[in-house]
């Protein structure tokens, strides 16, 4: 019997890749001696510290409007709401699961259904699967760069695009049992 196309799959299948990246990425970060994360670095944000605390402020902003929320702009009143690397790492896990949540109950007619933001001064409305994108799009901009300036420190980089294909389950494992999923859930 053939499987029934799906179209709200890719969008679970991106949820778990991005919450298996942000395990690594972060258990990565966690090994920095003291001082480099918070120490000055180029790039668009001006340190891992900085740049893990954007991307984690931006999914509260979306994850909480796709959710039906009114946070807003309040997600980014402090741009540096975490300083202690468990913290954020803690934080990040939660607001991940919170993706994951709402990626796993997504129906194919989900995925046209308007979504309000809230930007203070206006309500920017797009469809769900449109911002669903943009987030997936800005997670994975914003962590490329941390993973560029951990080439600068005494960390070595994670690899973090091993998730999507079953081919890749080996490199996966150790973060899949972390995380207490099989392969059945992040294939089915």
């Amino acid at each position: 019997m053939k499987d029934e196309y799906d179209p709200a799959r890719v969008f679970r299948k991106l949820a778990c890749a991005n919450a298996l990246a942000n395990l690594r990425l972060h258990k990565a970060v966690a090994l920095l001696q003291p001082g480099e994360f918070e120490a000055p670095r180029t790039n668009f944000f001006p340190s891992v510290r900085a740049t893990l605390n954007h991307i984690l402020i931006i999914d509260w902003f979306y994850v909480d409007a796709l959710e039906g929320g009114t946070l807003g702009p309040k997600a980014w009143e402090n741009e540096t709401p975490f300083a202690d690397v468990a913290e954020l790492r803690a934080a990040q896990a939660d607001v991940d699961r919170r993706l994951l949540k709402l990626c796993d109950s997504l129906t194919p007619g989900d995925l046209a259904r308007l979504v309000e933001v809230h930007r203070g001064s206006r309500i920017q409305t797009d469809r769900l699967d449109d911002i669903l994108s943009h987030l997936f799009q800005h997670q994975t901009h914003h962590r490329g760069q941390v993973h560029a300036m951990l080439a600068g420190t005494s960390v070595k980089p994670p690899q973090l695009d091993e998730f999507i294909v079953g081919d890749d389950a080996p490199a996966r494992a150790a973060e899949m049992a972390e995380l207490g999923w099989s392969e059945t859930d992040l294939m089915g």
